[in-house]
């Protein structure tokens, strides 16, 4: 990254030097998924580690199988982790069971202020109740869907004129959803240097939450709620809104006339291996991978280039993402927030961007030089200014499948209507709520 204030090993080492003097080392073990953001943090806290006396252990899991890794951690009581990042629909589960420690008193110890952190990453990673000043993780790894293109396909100029002749228009970063529909059709099954490409890489996977953060890409620019009136549970009319139903529809179409053949059940990993294998003309995925996309030798560089997903009716974007946690089994619960605290320390949050990850502190963010200090850091700032987050429930596994369900059976396997999809889909979730004891 250039451009940014990155700190030094020294000014790193002064800030966590209080670290020091703690009465017994201790061997901290942190989980989160395995992918390249985790890397990254391994290589952060060699500072903590030298700075604390500590020594940090990672558990990574796979991203298919680390819901139900993690969560059956949790739900045992399980002392493998001192330190979870989690995913954001955990927060209501990790402090209703209490899984996780509250923050707040620890917080306000060390004078640690969620002021300091983006506004959407504090709601959505750290809160629970939604919006109370209940705190139960810091945020640790701001994300969420975006999308990336071959830029070099885009500037030829037989490529442009194709477009021009087949559309009427420039082909450029689309500013709506129809856009990119348009966009990805072009590209279907089109020959370029003698190899037939097709539109795009979308999610469709059943198994976890892969074809959810998908769709919901689509139904959030549409303007699709989950409630009428926030916190009421009065889903019907909001879940199956004419908008919901149209957007749904449009993922269908997407799906239908402008992914790669076979494309029935993919998701991250999918996505990159048809954009990095040159088969997609785009591709979505999190802004978690846009680091490691950039750096590619095949495909990146100045062969790729980054846009927000775009609106439709309105501004929005999947929330991705992760708050970091203590887990209220650790023996170890001391030394853990000793990496809380450091963690959040501005500098350390600085250096955090520059190695790859995506750091939630004001300070990051609205420095100066932050747009300008990764190709897709105005992407991503634009993006979580309008991200939107699958429910954060004790209960959303339960509800994370049956939309996976619907959804799946719907635009992958052709049951149905989308109106029936999404009238099933709030009888499904009235029933998880009435056996919550919410509605």
């Amino acid at each position: 990254m250039k451009n940014m204030k990155l700190a030094s090993v020294s000014a790193l080492s002064i800030a966590a030097a209080s670290f020091a003097s703690s009465a017994q080392a201790e061997d901290l073990t942190l989980c989160w998924a395995a992918w390249d953001p985790a890397n990254a943090l391994v290589e952060l806290s060699k500072e903590f580690e030298t700075a604390s006396g500590h020594t940090m252990s990672f558990e990574f899991i796979p991203w298919p199988n680390f819901a139900d890794r993690m969560l059956n951690e949790l739900n045992s009581g399980g002392k493998l982790c001192d330190l979870l990042i989690g995913d954001s629909q955990w927060i209501g589960g990790g402090a209703e069971n209490g899984h996780y420690v509250k923050l707040n008193d620890f917080f306000d110890a060390e004078s640690i202020s969620m002021d300091d952190f983006a506004e959407a990453t504090v709601y959505a990673y750290s809160t629970w109740p939604k919006g109370t000043p209940n705190y139960y993780a810091l945020p640790a790894m701001g994300d969420a869907n975006g999308w990336f293109y071959r830029k070099d396909w885009f500037e030829r100029d037989d490529i442009k004129a194709a477009f021009k002749e087949a559309t009427g228009g420039d082909l450029a970063e689309p500013k709506s959803q129809k856009e990119l529909l348009e966009i990805a059709q072009f590209f279907q099954e089109r020959e370029i240097d003698g190899k037939t490409v097709y539109g795009a890489s979308i999610f469709t996977e059943r198994g976890s939450e892969g074809i959810t953060m998908g769709v919901t890409s689509a139904l959030y620019p549409w303007g699709f709620k989950y409630e009428n009136t926030p916190g009421s549970y009065d889903m019907d009319g909001a879940v199956n809104s004419a908008e919901a139903v149209e957007a749904l529809e449009f993922y269908k179409e997407f799906y239908e006339t402008a992914t790669p053949p076979g494309y029935t059940n993919s998701y991250m990993g999918e996505s990159l291996d048809a954009f990095k294998s040159g088969q997609v003309a785009m591709a979505m995925n999190w802004f978690a991978f846009f680091p490691g996309l950039y750096a590619d030798p095949n495909t990146g560089g100045d062969k790729i280039d980054f846009f927000v997903n775009p609106p439709q009716n309105v501004a929005g974007s999947t929330l991705g993402g992760q708050g970091i946690s203590v887990v209220s089994y650790s023996d170890k619960q001391d030394a853990a927030l000793e990496y809380i605290k450091w963690f959040a320390d501005p500098e350390v949050q600085a250096k955090w961007w520059s190695l790859g990850g995506y750091s939630a502190h004001n300070s990051v963010l609205n420095d100066p030089g932050f747009p300008d200090s990764a190709p897709f850091a105005g992407d991503f700032i634009e993006a979580m200014g309008s991200v939107q987050d699958f429910w954060q429930e004790p209960a959303y596994a339960e509800l994370l499948l049956a939309m996976q369900k619907r959804l799946h059976d719907y635009v992958v396997a052709d049951q149905g209507t989308a109106q029936e999809a999404l009238d099933k889909l709030v009888e499904d979730w009235t029933e998880v709520f009435e056996d919550e004891g919410k509605l």
